[in-house]
């Protein structure tokens, strides 16, 4: 990652800040039209379509998309550590933030209150390759298992050892080899291998930003997440670096 310096002493600050912090919200023509067309071709061909997607995108033909995430007894102990570590906390805040149902009878007799439920299923998108990490399996997953989500289904394209190891901690159900538009809408749509979700949540590149803005609607979306930035403000007593 490259670190831009500024000093409110350069020439032009002021025009240099806003132009880095500006927020371009503008949405790609070619990857609106090209997720729209995977989405349609997976909702007509279902697997097919995912499978076809998959040997195309990520180079590999799986006969079957669902893996085994058991492997957090085979990470090696200090990265299983920290995977245990992180779980614990954040199940120990989330445990604090649940909602209960309530109920209370007012003066004329009439029943009134909250009924909270979980939602049956709920699809968590984890990216694969460089962008592949486990803290984001366990900041998703913890919530929802804590909440009573009754079956998550976790999809990673060639998920690394500790994505999986991960998903095993936080009690995902099933993981499935998949990734890009094709898994979003495999999730959102379902097809004869893959149930349909109530709810689509994680990060992911352009196209799985797309796709989860395509199928908003169909289910729900936590939000189309951006790229990730970070500005640090110092004086002139901190050393950038």
């Amino acid at each position: 990652m490259k670190l831009r310096r500024l000093s409110t002493k350069d020439p032009g600050f002021e025009a240099k800040l806003k132009a880095l912090t500006r927020y371009d919200a503008a949405q790609d023509p070619a990857v609106q039209k090209t997720v729209r067309r995977i989405i349609a071709d997976v909702r007509k061909r279902g697997d097919a379509a995912v499978r076809a997607y998959t040997k195309k995108f990520d180079g590999v033909s799986p006969r079957q998309f669902e893996l085994t995430a058991d492997l957090v007894d085979a990470s090696p102990r200090e990265e299983a550590d920290a995977l245990r570590a992180a779980h614990q906390r954040i199940r120990a805040f989330h445990e604090r933030q649940l909602q209960k149902s309530w109920d209370f009878t007012d003066a004329d007799g009439t029943r009134l209150g909250q009924q909270v439920s979980a939602l049956e299923r709920v699809g968590l998108y984890v990216p694969g390759g460089k962008a592949a990490y486990p803290s984001s399996v366990l900041m998703n997953a913890v919530p929802a298992k804590v909440a009573g989500v009754r079956e998550l289904v976790m999809t990673s394209p060639n998920p690394n050892p500790l994505v999986l190891a991960a998903a095993a901690l936080a009690g995902v159900d099933r993981v499935l080899g998949i990734g890009g538009a094709q898994a979003i809408a495999a999730l959102a749509y379902g097809t004869k291998s893959i149930a349909r979700v109530d709810k689509i949540v994680g990060p992911g590149n352009a196209y799985v930003a797309e796709a989860k803005r395509q199928v908003f609607g169909e289910v729900g979306i936590d939000m189309v997440a951006g790229p990730s930035e970070i500005l640090v403000i110092a004086d002139g007593s901190a050393p950038p670096e």
